[in-house]
Protein backbone atom coordinates (compact mmCIF):
# COMPACT_ATOMS: atom_id res chain seq x y z
CA UNK A 1 0.00 0.00 0.00
CA UNK A 2 1.27 3.57 -1.04
CA UNK A 3 1.44 6.27 1.44
CA UNK A 4 -1.19 9.08 0.45
CA UNK A 5 0.46 12.06 -0.15
CA UNK A 6 0.08 15.21 2.53
CA UNK A 7 -3.06 16.91 2.96
CA UNK A 8 -3.88 20.49 4.58
CA UNK A 9 -7.56 21.90 4.53
CA UNK A 10 -8.05 25.06 7.00
CA UNK A 11 -11.67 25.73 8.45
CA UNK A 12 -13.29 28.48 9.73
CA UNK A 13 -16.51 27.39 11.23
CA UNK A 14 -17.63 25.25 13.67
CA UNK A 15 -19.25 22.39 11.43
CA UNK A 16 -16.32 22.47 9.55
CA UNK A 17 -14.08 21.81 12.82
CA UNK A 18 -16.64 19.14 13.50
CA UNK A 19 -15.92 17.66 10.19
CA UNK A 20 -12.60 17.60 10.50
CA UNK A 21 -12.74 16.05 13.92
CA UNK A 22 -14.67 13.25 12.42
CA UNK A 23 -12.01 12.84 9.38
CA UNK A 24 -9.22 12.54 11.22
CA UNK A 25 -11.00 10.04 13.69
CA UNK A 26 -11.72 7.99 10.88
CA UNK A 27 -8.43 8.12 10.20
CA UNK A 28 -6.30 6.82 13.45
CA UNK A 29 -6.06 3.10 13.19
CA UNK A 30 -3.75 3.15 16.86
CA UNK A 31 -4.00 5.98 19.24
CA UNK A 32 -5.87 9.20 19.40
CA UNK A 33 -4.77 12.29 21.55
CA UNK A 34 -7.07 15.31 22.34
CA UNK A 35 -6.45 18.08 24.29
CA UNK A 36 -8.92 21.06 24.54
CA UNK A 37 -10.14 23.80 26.87
CA UNK A 38 -13.52 21.81 28.29
CA UNK A 39 -14.96 19.83 24.88
CA UNK A 40 -18.12 22.33 25.08
CA UNK A 41 -17.25 22.56 21.26
CA UNK A 42 -16.76 20.38 18.55
CA UNK A 43 -20.12 17.51 19.00
CA UNK A 44 -17.75 15.42 21.56
CA UNK A 45 -21.68 14.62 23.29
CA UNK A 46 -22.92 13.49 20.11
CA UNK A 47 -24.05 10.02 19.42
CA UNK A 48 -22.13 10.03 16.11
CA UNK A 49 -19.08 11.25 18.00
CA UNK A 50 -19.57 8.57 20.34
CA UNK A 51 -20.33 5.57 17.48
CA UNK A 52 -17.31 6.74 16.13
CA UNK A 53 -14.68 6.79 18.95
CA UNK A 54 -16.28 3.52 20.09
CA UNK A 55 -15.46 1.53 16.60
CA UNK A 56 -11.92 3.11 16.87
CA UNK A 57 -11.55 1.63 20.45
CA UNK A 58 -12.66 -1.48 19.82
CA UNK A 59 -11.17 -2.05 16.83
CA UNK A 60 -7.79 -3.37 18.60
CA UNK A 61 -7.82 -4.19 22.63
CA UNK A 62 -4.29 -1.90 21.72
CA UNK A 63 -5.71 1.19 20.62
CA UNK A 64 -5.67 4.37 22.91
CA UNK A 65 -7.88 7.42 23.48
CA UNK A 66 -6.17 9.80 25.72
CA UNK A 67 -7.95 13.09 26.28
CA UNK A 68 -6.83 16.41 28.18
CA UNK A 69 -9.07 19.42 29.57
CA UNK A 70 -8.24 22.21 30.91
CA UNK A 71 -11.37 21.88 32.97
CA UNK A 72 -13.48 18.74 33.14
CA UNK A 73 -17.07 20.12 34.85
CA UNK A 74 -18.39 20.30 31.19
CA UNK A 75 -17.94 16.41 30.65
CA UNK A 76 -19.04 15.69 34.30
CA UNK A 77 -22.22 17.90 33.45
CA UNK A 78 -23.26 17.67 29.92
CA UNK A 79 -21.29 14.23 28.57
CA UNK A 80 -22.78 11.40 30.22
CA UNK A 81 -22.07 9.37 26.81
CA UNK A 82 -18.15 10.00 27.13
CA UNK A 83 -18.20 9.78 30.83
CA UNK A 84 -19.80 6.08 30.52
CA UNK A 85 -17.50 5.65 27.60
CA UNK A 86 -14.62 5.86 29.30
CA UNK A 87 -15.74 4.00 32.43
CA UNK A 88 -16.75 1.19 30.48
CA UNK A 89 -13.30 1.45 28.39
CA UNK A 90 -10.87 2.30 31.02
CA UNK A 91 -8.65 -0.25 29.39
CA UNK A 92 -8.01 2.18 26.09
CA UNK A 93 -9.85 5.72 27.23
CA UNK A 94 -8.24 8.02 30.02
CA UNK A 95 -9.55 11.58 30.72
CA UNK A 96 -6.91 14.43 32.35
CA UNK A 97 -7.05 17.30 33.79
CA UNK A 98 -4.55 20.00 33.52
CA UNK A 99 -2.28 20.83 36.16
CA UNK A 100 -2.12 25.00 36.43
CA UNK A 101 1.41 25.21 35.22
CA UNK A 102 -0.13 23.91 32.13
CA UNK A 103 -3.29 26.17 31.73
CA UNK A 104 -1.80 28.58 29.69
CA UNK A 105 -2.53 26.73 26.50
CA UNK A 106 -5.23 27.57 24.36
CA UNK A 107 -4.98 26.14 20.68
CA UNK A 108 -6.89 22.34 20.92
CA UNK A 109 -5.86 19.59 18.99
CA UNK A 110 -6.65 16.25 17.97
CA UNK A 111 -4.08 13.74 16.84
CA UNK A 112 -4.12 10.67 15.15
CA UNK A 113 -1.31 8.00 14.99
CA UNK A 114 1.38 10.53 14.85
CA UNK A 115 0.29 11.11 11.28
CA UNK A 116 -2.99 13.47 11.18
CA UNK A 117 -4.18 16.36 13.20
CA UNK A 118 -6.47 19.09 13.47
CA UNK A 119 -5.40 22.04 15.42
CA UNK A 120 -7.28 25.11 16.72
CA UNK A 121 -5.52 28.15 16.91
CA UNK A 122 -7.05 29.29 19.52
CA UNK A 123 -10.32 27.66 21.81
CA UNK A 124 -11.89 31.33 22.05
CA UNK A 125 -11.96 31.20 17.84
CA UNK A 126 -13.28 28.23 15.89
CA UNK A 127 -10.50 28.90 13.04
CA UNK A 128 -7.77 26.05 12.04
CA UNK A 129 -6.29 23.41 10.34
CA UNK A 130 -6.72 19.76 9.38
CA UNK A 131 -3.57 17.56 8.14
CA UNK A 132 -3.87 14.38 6.93
CA UNK A 133 -0.93 11.90 5.88
CA UNK A 134 1.90 14.51 7.33
CA UNK A 135 4.18 13.23 9.64
CA UNK A 136 6.58 15.77 9.48
CA UNK A 137 4.37 18.57 10.83
CA UNK A 138 2.09 16.42 13.06
CA UNK A 139 4.98 15.50 15.36
CA UNK A 140 5.55 19.09 16.46
CA UNK A 141 1.85 18.88 17.93
CA UNK A 142 2.23 15.42 19.02
CA UNK A 143 5.24 16.31 21.47
CA UNK A 144 3.54 19.53 22.96
CA UNK A 145 0.73 17.14 23.45
CA UNK A 146 3.40 14.89 25.55
CA UNK A 147 4.47 17.91 27.36
CA UNK A 148 0.49 18.93 27.55
CA UNK A 149 -0.11 15.45 29.15
CA UNK A 150 2.68 15.44 31.37
CA UNK A 151 0.93 18.36 32.88
CA UNK A 152 -2.13 16.86 33.71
Amino acid sequence: MMDEAPASRPFASLSEYQQALDGVIEQARHHLYLFDYDLHEGGWGSPQRYENLKRFVLASPHNQLRIVLHSVDHVRRNCPRLLNFQRQYSYAVAIHETDPEARSIYDPMLIADGRHYVHRFHYEQPRGEQVLHDPDRTQRLALRFEEIWHAS
